[in-house]
C-alpha cells in the first residue's frame, strides 16, 4: 500500500501537482514514519515552496535512516537557505569527505565560508575546487568574490575575467568583475561591467546598485540617484541603494531629506549599520554631534571593531567637549593603532595624539584606502619618470578651500606673490562653493583657475598629466572634502603635502612635506612617509595684505564685563582638552574678576563647558561665548578685547594663533609632541617671541599667571605685536614666498637630475641633509 501511495505521489510530483504529492507523502509517513523515499520527497516539495524550515527537519530525520551524501547535501542547502550557515558548512565538509568528487559540496563550503566572512577559507575551498575542475565559472566567480574581500581586486578582476570568459551570459561574474574594477579606480570599465550585467539580466538590482556607486565616485550625482532608486524600486527590501541615495542627498546638500532616508531604513532594519554611520556623516555635517555620537555608539555595540569607528566616536565627543573616560578611549585607541587595527582616522586623530610614531601609524593604514591596488597590472602611474622641458616650471595647487577658509587666508599673498617668470601657477579647484571676495581674489592670483569639482579623481588625475603638471601641492591632506585618490594616480613628477594637514600622509606617492625645524625636530622625521624640505623661520605663509585690525568693539558690545582680564582661546572644541581646562579654570581662580572668552560652538560644546567649569569651582558666568562673525576683519578687531590668548594641547591653534599675532594678542603656546602641536611654537619663534613658548603644562601656567598679572609685560609684548607686521618674518609674505619657491626649485632640480627625493633645508641646498 505504502509502495502504491508513493508511486502516486512521484507521478503528482512529475505532473506538477506538488500539493497532491505532498498530500501522499504525509499518507506514506503516517503509516510508516521512516519511509526515506517520503521524506526526501516531501522535504524537496517543501523546499519548492521556500518552507525551509520543514524541508530541513525532514532531511535531518532521512539522514538518521540513510546517510546518503546527496542527502546531507540539501540539508545543508536548506540550512544555507536559513541563514544558519556553521551548521551548513558541516554538512558540506562531511559530504566532501564522503565523496570528494562531489565538488557542489565544495563549492557551497565556500560560499558559507564567506557568509561567515572566512574569507581566508573560502579562498581555500574555492581553489580546491578549481584544482579538480578548473573550467567552473561559479568557482572562478566565488573566487573573485573572496578576494574581494580580503582586498585583493587585481587579482580578483583575473579570477573574475575567467568566469566571463568561461560563460559570457554569466550577469553575477560581470556585475562583480564591475566591483573589481570600481575598486582598482577604472570607473568607466566598470559601468560598461554593469552594463553587459543588465543586457543579460535587465532587472538585476545589485548591478544598478553598483553602477550607482561608479556614478557616484565619477561625482555624476544625478544619474547616480537614477540608479539607487531603479536598485530599490526592483528589489523593495533591498536597503543598500537606499542608504546610498540618501549618500547622493548629503552630497548635495540635502541634510533632512538624507536623514529622513536613513531613518526609514532603521525603521526597517534597526541595527543596519551602513544607515547609522551614513546618518551620523549626517549629523556630523549638521553640527548635531550628540544625535552622532548616539549613533557611532549603536555602531560600537553592533561591532566593536568597525573600521575607525572608535576614533570617530571619541572625535564628536571631543567636538561636544565630552571627556567622560578621555584618559582611557586615548590609551586605548594608542594601543589599537600598535596593534595594527583601523581605530581611527588620521585628521580625528590630531586632537588626541601624543606620538608622532602612532601618528605615522594611523596615517598608513588610512593611506590604504586610496592606494590599495592602485596600479593593476593594465594601468601604471600617470606619470612615467618623463622630465618635462617647459619654459616655467607648471606648479599646481590642489584644494577644495579657494573660498572664504582659513587656508585660503593664509595662502592668498603666497599665490599672489608668486613668480611669475620662473613658475607658471594653476589651481585645480575641489570645491562646491564659488562665491565671495576670497574667490574672486584667488582666482585673480592664479593663471590658471580649474574647477574640477564634479570631476572624478581619475580624471583629475589625468588631466594633471596632459597638462604635464611639475609639481603637485596638496594643501589638503586628509582634511574635509579632501581628494586624497587624486595624487595616488601619480599624475606629477613631484607631489607635496603643504600647509592644510598638519601631519604625514603615510603614503609612498607623496614625495615632500613642506615644514619648520620646530614643527618637524630632525629627530623626528623617521616619523614622516614624506621627505622633509625645511624652510627657515616658519613653515606657514601669512598675508600682509590682511587688512590692519580696526578698532575694537566695546566690552558691551562683545558680552563681556566692563573689567576684568581676558583669557580667551578661540580654537574649535574639539581642540579643548580636559588636562588644558584644568589650568585654565586654576587661571580663572587666581586672577580675581578674570573671564574665559571662547567662540559659540555647538550647544552641547558650551552646556558641557559650563558644566566642568562647575566641577572645578567655577561659576559658569565666567565662560563667555562669542557668536560667529562672517567678517574677518571684524573677528580681528574683537580680539583687541583679550588680554592673552590660551593655546591648546595636544593640536594647536593654527590659523587662529596667526589672527591672534596679527592683531596684536600674545598667544601663550605649550610645545607638544607632534607637527600640530608645535605650530604655534613655530609662529611664536618667527615672530621673535620666544618668550610665549612653554615646555610643560606646569611652565605654561606659571607664565599665564606672570603674564596677567604684570600688565607692563603684557603691554610690552603687544606692542612688539604691533611692530612685527612690519619686521617680522611671520608676516613678510614676499620673503616668505621666495624661500618655499627656492625650496620647489630645489626639489624640481634633483628630480631633472634623476635623483631621488632627499630632506633638505632651504638654507642649506648644496647637500641634502644626511640620513
Amino acid at each position: 500500500m505504502n509502495d502504491l501511495l508513493l508511486r502516486s505521489a512521484m507521478r503528482a510530483h512529475q505532473a506538477g501537482d506538488f500539493a497532491e504529492a505532498a498530500r501522499l507523502c504525509r499518507d506514506v509517513l503516517r503509516a510508516a514514519p521512516q519511509n526515506f523515499s517520503a521524506l526526501n520527497l516531501l522535504s524537496y516539495l517543501h523546499s519548492q515552496s521556500s518552507q525551509f524550515a520543514e524541508a530541513e527537519r525532514l532531511l535531518g530525520e532521512a539522514i538518521k535512516i540513510n546517510p546518503l551524501p546527496e542527502v546531507i547535501y540539501n540539508r545543508g542547502c536548506m540550512l544555507q537557505n536559513l541563514g544558519r550557515n556553521e551548521d551548513a558548512l558541516v554538512c558540506f565538509r562531511r559530504v566532501a569527505a564522503l565523496k570528494p568528487d562531489f565538488l557542489d559540496a565544495s563549492i557551497n563550503c565556500g560560499i558559507a565560508e564567506l557568509a561567515l566572512r572566512r574569507f581566508a577559507d573560502a579562498l581555500a575551498s574555492f581553489d580546491a575546487v578549481l584544482a579538480k575542475k578548473p573550467d567552473d565559472a561559479e568557482a572562478w566567480n566565488n573566487r573573485g568574490n573572496a578576494l574581494l574581500e580580503l582586498g585583493r581586486e587585481a587579482e580578483a578582476l583575473i579570477s573574475l575575467d575567467e568566469a566571463v570568459a568561461l560563460n559570457s551570459g554569466y550577469a553575477n561574474a560581470w556585475c562583480n568583475r564591475g566591483v573589481a574594477l570600481q575598486r582598482l579606480n577604472r570607473q568607466e570599465e566598470a559601468l560598461a561591467a554593469f552594463d553587459h550585467a543588465l543586457s543579460i539580466v535587465p532587472g538585476m538590482p545589485a548591478a544598478f546598485n553598483n553602477r550607482g556607486n561608479s556614478l557616484l565616485a565619477l561625482r555624476r550625482y544625478q544619474d547616480a540617484y537614477a540608479d539607487f532608486e531603479r536598485a530599490s524600486a526592483l528589489q523593495p527590501d533591498f536597503l543598500e541603494p537606499v542608504i546610498n541615495s540618501g549618500t547622493i542627498l548629503v552630497a548635495l546638500g540635502r541634510l533632512d531629506e538624507a536623514i529622513a532616508v536613513y531613518d526609514r531604513v532603521l525603521r526597517l532594519q534597526p541595527g543596519n549599520v551602513d544607515a547609522l554611520r551614513n546618518r551620523a556623516n549626517a549629523f556630523v555635517v549638521q553640527e548635531k554631534f550628540e544625535d552622532a555620537v548616539r549613533d557611532c555608539e549603536a555602531i560600537l555595540r553592533i561591532d566593536p571593531d568597525h573600521k575607525y569607528m572608535k576614533g570617530i566616536l571619541a572625535h564628536n565627543r571631543l567636538r561636544c567637549c565630552d571627556w567622560r573616560g578621555y584618559s582611557e578611549v586615548a590609551a586605548d585607541i594608542a594601543a589599537g593603532l600598535r596593534a595594527g587595527r583601523r581605530v581611527i582616522p588620521p585628521f580625528e586623530h590630531m586632537a588626541l595624539c601624543r606620538s608622532a610614531a602612532d601618528q605615522l601609524a594611523s596615517a598608513r593604514m588610512f593611506a590604504q584606502n586610496f592606494s590599495a591596488g592602485r596600479y593593476p597590472p593594465a594601468q601604471a602611474p600617470l606619470w612615467r619618470g618623463e622630465r618635462y622641458r617647459h619654459e616655467r616650471i607648471r606648479l599646481a595647487y590642489l584644494s577644495a578651500d579657494f573660498r572664504n577658509h582659513a587656508v585660503a587666508s593664509l595662502t592668498a599673498g603666497l599665490f599672489e606673490n608668486h613668480a611669475k617668470d620662473r613658475f607658471e601657477i594653476i589651481a585645480f579647484s575641489l570645491g562646491a562653493e564659488k562665491q565671495g571676495a576670497m574667490r574672486s581674489r584667488l582666482e585673480t592670483a592664479f593663471e590658471r583657475f580649474i574647477d574640477v569639482d564634479r570631476a572624478s579623481d581619475s580624471e583629475v588625475a589625468e588631466l594633471m598629466r596632459r597638462m604635464e603638471i611639475d609639481i603637485a601641492v596638496d594643501l589638503m591632506g586628509y582634511t574635509g572634502d579632501c581628494r586624497p585618490g587624486i595624487l595616488s594616480f601619480r599624475p606629477a613628477p613631484l607631489q607635496i603635502n603643504y600647509l592644510g594637514y598638519a601631519a604625514t600622509m603615510g603614503t609612498d606617492h607623496i614625495d615632500y612635506i613642506v615644514a619648520d625645524r620646530i614643527v618637524i625636530p630632525e629627530h623626528e622625521r623617521q616619523f614622516y612617509s614624506e621627505k622633509i624640505a625645511y624652510l627657515p623661520g616658519t613653515y606657514m605663509p601669512n598675508d600682509a595684505r590682511r587688512a590692519i585690525p580696526g578698532p575694537a568693539p566695546s566690552r558691551g558690545d562683545a558680552g563681556l564685563p566692563a573689567a576684568g582680564f581676558v583669557f580667551c582661546s578661540f580654537n574649535n572644541s574639539y581642540k579643548f582638552s580636559p588636562d588644558m581646562f584644568d589650568v585654565w579654570m586654576r587661571l580663572l581662580h587666581a586672577i580675581r574678576g578674570s573671564v574665559l572668552w571662547l567662540p559659540q560652538g555647538n550647544p552641547a560644546s558650551m552646556r558641557n563647558l559650563k558644566a566642568e567649569a562647575g566641577v572645578r569651582g567655577i561659576a559658569a558666568e565666567r565662560l563667555i561665548f562669542a557668536p560667529f562673525v562672517a567678517s574677518g576683519d571684524d573677528h580681528l578687531a574683537r580680539l583687541g578685547l583679550a588680554d592673552l590668548f590660551l593655546d591648546t594641547l595636544p593640536f594647536n591653534a593654527h590659523t587662529s594663533a596667526a589672527d591672534a599675532l596679527w592683531a596684536g594678542l600674545p598667544v601663550l603656546t605649550c610645545k607638544g609632541e607632534t607637527f600640530a602641536g608645535r605650530v604655534a611654537a613655530s609662529l611664536l619663534s618667527a615672530a621673535g617671541l620666544p618668550e610665549l613658548i612653554a615646555d610643560s603644562l606646569k611652565d605654561y601656567e606659571v607664565r599665564a599667571l606672570h603674564l596677567a598679572r604684570d600688565v607692563s609685560v603684557l603691554a610690552a609684548l603687544k606692542e612688539k605685536l604691533v611692530k612685527a607686521r612690519a619686521t617680522s618674518p611671520l608676516f613678510d609674505t614676499a620673503g616668505f614666498t621666495r624661500n618655499l619657491e627656492a625650496a620647489y626649485l630645489t626639489m624640481w632640480e634633483r628630480q631633472q637630475r634623476g635623483e631621488r627625493p632627499e630632506s633638505f633645508a632651504v638654507a642649506d641646498t648644496a647637500a641634502p641633509l644626511p640620513g
